[in-house]
Order: C-alpha cells, then structure tokens, then sequence
C-alpha cells in the first residue's frame, strides 16, 4: 500500500499541491484526474520521489520515504515499474533489448535468465515474435505493451503509468487498459495511473483520486462517481458526452 498524508509541494510562490491525503492499495486500478493545472503531474511525481514534498508524508508498506537511507531508496526503485507517456522506448535497441533494460541495470541475472524472463513478459503482454524488432517497426498499441513489459519485468510491487492511453485509437486504449488492471490483478500490484481518459475511468476506476487546484476534491469507485453531487466532479466529467449518456444508463438501471 501507498499511504499519502498532508501532501504540499510549492515551486517559488505556485502552491501545487495543498495538503492531498489519500492512500492506494495493491491489486487494485487507482487513477488520479483532473483538468490541467490540478496537480496531477506534481503529485505522480512526488509519488515516484522525482520531487521532495514540502511537507507531509509518502509511505510504501508502511516505510516513510524520506525517512529512507539512500540504500532503502536504492531498493525500492528496483521494486517500481514505471509506464511513460509516449512509452519513451529507446528507438536504437529492440524490443528485447528494452525490455532486458531494467535486468541489466538492477539485476545480477545471467544472460540466459534474464532471456527467459524477457520472453515470459512479452508472452504476457501478448506479444509474440516482435522481440528482434524496432520500435519504429511496430504500432503505438504494440509499442505501449512493450513499455508494460518492462515495467514489470523485475516483478514490481508499484507500477505507475502516465497517460497509458495517450496517442492510442479508443480500441486500442480498451485493451491496454484491460492489460493493465489484469496484471495489477494478477501481481496484487499497486497500480497508479495518471490519466485525463474517461472511458478509463468508466473501465478500470476502481478507486479514483480527483484533483482540483492542487486539492483532493472527491475520491471513489467507478460505480460512485455516477452518483456522486460533487459540483466540481460533475463540471470535469460531464464534459464527456459519452460519460452523460453512461451516467444517465446507470441512473436508470438502479
């Protein structure tokens, strides 16, 4: 579990982020939204300890993150896996080879070892004989499921995606957003989503952070947020046209 408390983050006098407390459990799809300028991005990176918090606390299993030695810090990025936007693929190696990446920089494996495990999350991901290929020689959707493989190649415990389904066709962003909650699932893993797609939201949401001037404004389920009065929930999804007409089904239906 990732345990938020009395999160703030300032740069100069921009106060992003204003006391977020909230916590994310393992084997569970939690997305964070909002519109831009919320917080979003700030928050997934402090998250990661890309940025220090000004105050307030960041704890994984119970471990205080600031209070770690640089060694504990060390180890819990091999436990990290981490889905970029644009997938950020190195286009001069293969497919293998980005995805072997984090076992050469973090492991001790041997090469043989290293190609089993390689071979088993492209299986995985349901990518099969594209591992000599180049990232220019296969799709944005084949791409995206490249960066999953890597990410959890050393069998994380947290994995963080930002905007997974960015650049994809909706089809596309389906599967990997079933990808996804699947091997969060399956690896009792704590996923962390950075997304502005509501039909993830609608799919995969099962627990949702949304953020609004640097605040928490609401936090619930897929199913709660149809129901939800949150006037500032209700201005931000609404304005998906699909959401309404989704909405208004549920309404019915209950």
């Amino acid at each position: 579990m990732i345990e938020v408390e009395n999160l703030h983050k300032s740069f100069g006098d921009n106060h992003v982020l204003k006391g977020i407390t909230t916590s994310f459990e393992k084997g569970k799809t939690n997305l964070i939204i909002g519109q831009s300028g919320s917080g979003k991005t700030v928050f997934l990176k402090s998250l990661l300890g890309i940025f220090e918090p000004d105050e307030g606390t960041i704890s994984f299993d119970g471990g205080v993150y600031s209070n770690m030695t640089d060694e504990q810090k060390r180890l819990l990025r091999t436990e990290i896996g981490m889905v970029f936007q644009g997938s950020a693929l190195f286009d001069s190696m293969t497919v293998e080879e980005n995805v072997m990446f984090p076992l050469k920089m973090f492991s001790k494996q041997a090469k043989s070892e290293m190609e089993d495990r390689v071979d088993f999350v492209l299986k995985r991901v349901n990518l099969l004989n594209a591992e000599k290929r180049f990232p220019a020689e296969i799709s944005g959707g084949m791409q995206k499921r490249v960066a999953i493989a890597r990410a959890i190649v050393m069998n994380p415990k947290y994995l963080f995606c930002d905007e997974p389904n960015s650049g994809l066709d909706p089809k596309t962003a389906i599967l990997i957003d079933n990808l996804i909650q699947e091997i969060t699932d399956e690896y009792q893993i704590v996923t962390v989503i950075n997304s502005h797609d509501m039909n993830s939201v609608m799919e995969i949401g099962e627990k949702i952070v949304f953020l609004k001037d640097g605040l928490k404004a609401w936090e619930g389920t897929n199913k709660e947020i149809f129901k939800t009065d949150n006037e500032a929930v209700t201005n931000f999804v609404y304005s998906s046209e699909l959401f309404k007409k989704v909405r208004k089904m549920y309404l019915e239906e209950s």
